[in-house]
């Protein structure tokens, strides 16, 4: 198998794709960071914004102007735990933190883009956004989006070539307003099959023979990546295999993945405060891929699930999220 991977439901964009049994490809911050010393630096998001020459600072040093935007200098496996804007001096002395840092408050679209890099040369770029689901750290669905963002892509760019001179490998840079807010030496594992086909075994070769070669002409379209949440709180089974195989062949659909462990408790799980994800379905088809969510949401207890607004069906309206 060609990618180290925790998650046992994403096994399946990679388990059938040969690789070098030397060769490490890294999902998680925490192997990357081991794995490629030189680089790992770009975890520091204080140098990161320094780099830029972004208004930043640790707390201890008094921003000169508010707002600001306060949160961990490293934060490898707890998202976006403990951050958030600060809008006052006041506020900005009750909410010290050691270790935490701010930067100026940014605005704009806020991007996580996958970055294809060979010697500090970006070879090939994906865009997603996501559309938020309440104002809780989780989202209704994301956009892998087909078009690329030139003007992105020429300051992320330049700032690769600067900064990641000598790295060869895969590389997601999150943005927002245009300017880099956190990056990772790794790519995003939830959507590679809608990357096209043919994009995992590209990445092997980017990692086992340090080019990158991948036949996307054609290919390129927007992707969609559904999540179901349910409520915090609650235990949940997986839902019957033939139900997945159902949802699987539905039209449109590209993949499903039910993610989370039945025998592993739900506090275990790294999930947003909002909701817990039960399941994501890709697919090329926005339609198709809520009609998926709807069916495999049968599986569960209707009032153990959050859905967006006017999204709840019919049968199971109990009241919207």
């Amino acid at each position: 198998m060609p990618v180290c991977e925790a998650d046992p439901w994403r096994l399946q964009y990679f388990e059938a794709v040969p690789c070098p049994a030397d060769v490490l490809i890294p999902t998680e911050d925490c192997d990357a960071w081991v794995w490629y010393p030189r680089a790992n630096w770009i975890y520091d998001k204080l140098r990161i914004a320094q780099s830029q020459g972004l208004d930043c600072g640790p707390h201890g040093i008094v921003p000169q102007r508010f707002p600001v935007f306060s949160k961990p200098i490293f934060n490898l496996k707890g998202m976006g735990v403990g951050s958030g804007a600060l809008r006052s001096l006041a506020e900005y002395e009750a909410s010290y933190t050691p270790g935490h840092f701010w930067t100026e408050l940014l605005t704009g679209d806020h991007l996580s883009t996958d970055c294809a890099v060979v010697e500090g040369e970006v070879r090939w770029w994906r865009h997603t956004t996501g559309k938020p689901l309440g104002s809780n750290g989780m989202f209704d669905y994301w956009t892998i989006h087909g078009e690329g963002r030139p003007a992105l892509e020429d300051y992320v760019g330049s700032w690769v070539g600067r900064h990641l001179a000598d790295y060869t490998g895969m590389l997601n840079v999150e943005t927002l307003g245009g300017r880099i807010i956190e990056a990772h030496l790794r790519f995003a594992d939830q959507w590679p099959d809608l990357y096209g086909k043919g994009w995992v075994e590209a990445l092997v070769r980017l990692y086992a023979g340090k080019r990158w070669d991948f036949p996307e002409e054609g290919q390129r379209r927007d992707g969609y990546s559904v999540v179901l949440f349910g409520r915090h709180g609650r235990h949940f089974r997986h839902p019957p295999a033939d139900l997945q195989r159902a949802v699987r062949a539905m039209p449109g659909v590209m993949s499903l993945q039910i993610t989370f462990h039945e025998t592993k408790p739900p506090e275990d799980h790294a999930a947003p405060p909002g909701g817990f994800r039960l399941a994501i379905v890709n697919t090329h088809d926005l339609e198709a891929g809520f009609a998926a969510r709807r069916r495999i949401a049968e599986a569960f207890a209707p009032e153990d699930l959050l859905w967006p607004e006017g999204a709840r069906p019919h049968a199971l309206a109990t009241g919207a999220l």
